[in-house]
């Protein structure tokens, strides 16, 4: 048997780089020019998220940056590759094994021997010293060839040119040829005549070359051009292939063959290499590459007949660019064996993981004991990227993602390198910085208005705000407590003080349970305007009607999948229902005609009285399949939502209110993802059907219109409905930095307003339906909008934050 093999027989320059994650980047897998090296990635996370708003976790992939994913073709066999010794930090290396009658000096079964990680194949030349300028003329006639053992030992000489010649074909073959990959000479380099003998050195024992030489040539001005004249190895045709994974496998330097063995035993070295090999190969494991990949080259062994050095390269390549192009950065061939056989068999060290390792560091970044327990960021690694898999990098992204939507930590790192106990093994480190357990924040506001000449002025001087307070991560379990009181006026809270105090308690069912359900409770007491009682086109202002609402609240969140969850749970709350000036409102309010104000519209709680008291179950299910393509959204968002009221409270409330919303985000061209890269043009679909069974207080009736129902409307402008129905669509078009968009939208209360309660719709001159279309760009946060009433027929211009959906 003749395998490819050689001292260093692979290697891997593992340059921990950090890699910010972001549009869903990954690195183009390629065929390195001038060494054999793969970079690892290191993957990483950094955030300052405010303690006292909700983290969008959704999308940390679009929102951060990739910056190097460097992966090169290494090694295959010896001489496939010329390596730079030049490579920083840890070096993977090491040898492929082989079978009997190895080529090169690393002769059979072991293909050279020695650790794996801590040899390299060295190459002649050290680019390293190219970069000097400085070079000695070569003191000859021009125009002369020169054989290398000629050439001084004292001198730099600066190379000018290099030419490979193929003696087989007689002619010189181009800078194209895979050969150029093996050597590190390069056209204006400066070397030494030791150099130059070690690169002739190297591509006479790479297996790759019958006979090669390296001669020189004068020139004119001082320097030398190079030619390597060389007979391409070939072995016999093929009609096998077999790709085995000899990572972990151990390596076993082979015994040396003496010189002055007898031909008896000669044969009896040969067959024990050949029986070693053997065994090496029953030893190893399959590999992941498929069977269409493999059926591929085997057309490709049959087609060429004898099998060459380009024509393994070729292989080489073709395996580890499928290796690389679905994730397995870590992946390589270090060995071809069986090449006088009918069966070429292709060696590829995969980079199993053989350790995970979970590491805290402090704001220095040094290593030191964290708070949080490991149990909870080992549930969120994906099974790819644990012990006894082959490393990933969509699975190293994956757990990057995980880890960070349980916003306990500042920066993350998913960083492999090599296992340097383990031959060919890959151990992963997960590097977590934490957040502060304790934080606190205030935040004050003033209201700005239009005043004399439309000159901006204070609504008040009293200012309002926020005081939010976050203990995050009790026991070390993700466990946390949150809290924020909101007014309007800090001077005078008691007015229109709102607070909401919420705990929650993930891995309800344990931190070790795969069943992943998130317990929440909390108390509240909040104040919105209600958009029920609000007048349609031409109707003077109405009056508007306060609803308060505090109570509790506690759920239970189970992830069926990261696209799909569940939540059920049970509210109870006293509405309080209260006019301008905050007295209790028991009715809607209207101007009359003389300026005054009537309280004798539509009454505003179930109980008539302005205070309502209810018990109900509240249950939603999420389907969630969308993603970010280069910064824009596509795929589809399902979402449907059951209350059910239990009778209990006042006038014993018993409903059923369901709503059921339903969004596609179409791409309508296929675009190249990356950073950078333009986002596709995308079509929106919106659907919302909401309605209810039974006793229906006026604040929880449907409402159409306004900036999330449909736009061109105020709130609740074109209705308050028991039944309604709401279409919308909507085309964006990528522009620089950002996109315009058109729109449709249509809202219809299905004839149901008449059902509710006082029937506000009416009494308030509301239409019932309406339609809207428009244009509009998106400015950072901002979507400036112009849209037209369909009712009025009348358009203007809007100014809305966040997205309509």
């Amino acid at each position: 048997m003749a395998s490819i093999a050689a001292p260093g027989l692979a290697a891997i320059s593992v340059n921990c780089r950090r890699l910010n994650s972001s549009a869903d980047a990954t690195a183009t897998a390629g065929t390195s020019v001038t060494a054999a090296s793969l970079k690892l990635p290191t993957f990483s996370s950094s955030q300052n998220p405010k303690p006292s708003k909700p983290r969008d976790n959704s999308n940390v992939f679009a929102s951060k940056k990739l910056n190097n994913v460097a992966k090169t073709s290494a090694v295959i066999g010896a001489g496939l590759y010329a390596l730079s010794s030049g490579v920083p930090n840890v070096l993977l290396g090491g040898n492929g094994g082989g079978g009997s009658g190895g080529i090169g000096s690393g002769g059979g079964g072991g293909g050279g021997g020695g650790d794996f990680w801590s040899k390299i194949f060295s190459p002649a030349a050290i680019a390293g010293e190219e970069e000097s300028p400085e070079w000695d003329p070569h003191g000859l006639p021009a125009n002369i060839a020169v054989q290398l053992n000629k050439l001084s030992g004292f001198k730099k000489y600066k190379v000018s040119d290099i030419l490979f010649f193929d003696r087989r074909r007689g002619s010189t073959v181009g800078t194209e040829d895979s050969f150029f990959e093996m050597l590190s000479l390069r056209p204006g380099g400066v070397y030494t005549k030791a150099q130059l003998q070690k690169e002739l050195e190297t591509l006479a024992t790479s297996g790759m070359f019958e006979k090669v030489d390296l001669d020189a040539k004068t020139n004119a001005d001082g320097t030398i051009a190079v030619t390597i004249s060389f007979l391409e190895s070939t072995w016999q045709s093929a009609d096998r292939f077999r790709c085995i994974n000899v990572g972990l496998m151990p390596q076993t330097k082979p015994i040396e063959m003496d010189a002055d063995m007898t031909e008896k035993e000669k044969l009896a070295y040969f067959n024990s290499q050949e029986q070693d090999y053997k065994r090496r190969i029953e030893r190893s494991r399959p590999c992941l590459l498929p069977v269409s990949v493999q059926r591929e080259i085997l057309q490709m062994l049959k087609e060429k007949g004898t099998v060459s050095a380009r024509l393994l390269q070729k292989i080489r390549d073709k395996v580890q660019q499928w290796y690389h192009d679905n994730g397995y950065a870590c992946a390589q061939v270090v060995n071809f064996g069986n090449l006088n056989t009918k069966e070429v068999v292709c060696e590829v060290v995969e980079g199993d993981i053989t350790q995970m390792v979970i590491q805290f560091q402090d704001k220095l970044g040094n290593v030191c004991e964290g708070n949080t327990q490991y149990p909870v960021v080992r549930r969120e690694l994906p099974r790819q990227l644990r012990q006894g898999r082959v490393f990933n990098i969509e699975a190293g992204k994956q757990a990057l993602r995980n880890i960070n939507s349980l916003a306990l930590f500042s920066n993350i790192e998913v960083n492999p390198r090599p296992d340097e106990k383990n031959e060919g093994g890959i151990i992963v480190e997960i590097k977590l910085k934490e957040l502060e357990q304790k934080s606190a924040e205030v935040s004050t506001e003033w209201s700005i208005v239009p005043g004399r000449g439309g000159r901006p002025t204070l609504a008040s001087i009293q200012p309002g705000g926020t005081v939010s307070f976050e203990h995050r991560n009790l026991y070390g379990l993700n466990r946390s407590v949150l809290g924020s009181v909101t007014t309007s006026n800090f001077l005078n809270p008691q007015d229109d003080l709102a607070f909401k105090l919420e705990y929650v308690h993930p891995y309800l069912d344990g931190v070790y349970n795969p069943r992943n359900r998130t317990l929440r409770a909390s108390c509240f007491n909040s104040r919105k305007l209600s958009p029920v009682f609000t007048g349609g086109p031409g109707v003077d202002e109405v009056p508007p009607i306060w609803v308060d609402r505090a109570g509790l609240k506690a759920n239970i969140t189970e992830n069926f999948t990261r696209q799909s969850k569940f939540t059920y749970g049970l509210v109870m709350e006293e509405i309080t229902t209260r006019d301008e000036s905050s007295h209790i409102a028991a009715r809607g309010q209207r101007v009359l005609p003389n300026g005054g104000i009537s309280a004798d519209g539509p009454p505003t709680t179930l109980s008539e009285t302005g205070i309502d008291r209810m018990a109900f179950l509240q249950a939603n299910i999420t389907r969630d399949n969308t993603k970010f393509v280069n910064g824009t959204i596509v795929g589809e968002r399902n979402v449907f939502q059951v209350d059910q009221g239990l009778g209990i409270g006042s006038k014993l409330p018993f409903f059923n209110r369901h709503q059921l919303t339903m969004t596609q985000f179409i791409q309508l061209k296929q675009v190249e993802e990356g950073a950078g890269k333009a986002p596709p043009p995308v079509l929106v679909l919106h659907g919302h059907y909401g309605g209810c069974v039974g006793d229906l207080p006026s604040y929880d009736a449907f409402t159409l219109g306004g900036p999330y129902s449909v736009r061109g409307y105020n709130m609740g402008e074109i209705g308050a409905a028991r039944n309604i129905i709401e279409l919308a669509a909507e085309l964006r078009i990528p522009v620089r930095n950002t996109h315009v968009y058109a729109f449709a939208e249509h809202g219809n209360d299905l004839g149901s307003s008449k059902d509710v309660k006082g029937n506000p719709t009416e009494v308030y001159r509301r239409m019932g339906h309406g339609s809207s279309y428009g244009v509009g760009v998106k400015l950072g946060l901002v979507r400036a909008e112009y849209a037209v009433d369909h009712n009025s027929g009348t358009g203007a211009v809007f100014f809305r934050f966040g997205e309509r959906f």
